[in-house]
């Protein structure tokens, strides 16, 4: 992981098995079609959003409450001159509880600046994580919500 690799954290008030299981499902948060097991080791899953963005992930590392890492094996982004930016790159996620409080970070390490697509992607990744996972995570009135970059 370098300093340009796009991260993001968010904290939560609730425990970690339900920030794990919230991430596993990924139909909960992500929008597009997603076909494939999304919660088991090994496992393979493809992403598409129309024709804008289609990509597939190998989950490679699986502890649960702890972390979950997505490697992209495939991809393909419309918007760009390089359609195939997000292949090899990593999609981790890291989950750290400290009291009343889960942490979660986001990294997509490969993710850096000097891609065409990172604007629009880093954009796409704040809505998913600030929005879309956060509201199946939260619970009204008992979540705190902390946002920064690294």
């Amino acid at each position: 992981m370098t300093m340009q690799d796009f991260s993001k954290t968010i904290v939560l008030e609730c425990p970690a098995d339900e920030v794990f299981k919230a991430i596993n499902n990924v139909r909960g948060w992500w929008q597009g079609e997603i076909e494939g097991r999304t919660d088991k080791l090994n496992e393979e899953f493809t992403y598409r959003m129309e024709t804008m963005h289609y990509s597939k992930q190998r989950i490679i590392e699986l502890i649960p409450n702890q972390k979950i890492v997505w490697l992209v094996i495939e991809s393909e982004l419309s918007f760009t001159e390089n359609k195939f930016e997000w292949t090899g790159t990593q999609i981790i996620f890291e989950i750290v509880q400290q009291d009343n409080l889960t942490h979660l970070r986001l990294t997509h390490q490969g993710l850096v600046p000097k891609f065409e697509c990172y604007n629009d992607c880093t954009n796409g990744w704040e809505m998913l994580i600030q929005q879309s996972l956060f509201s199946l995570i939260s619970r009204p009135s008992k979540s705190i919500f902390y946002f920064w970059s690294k």
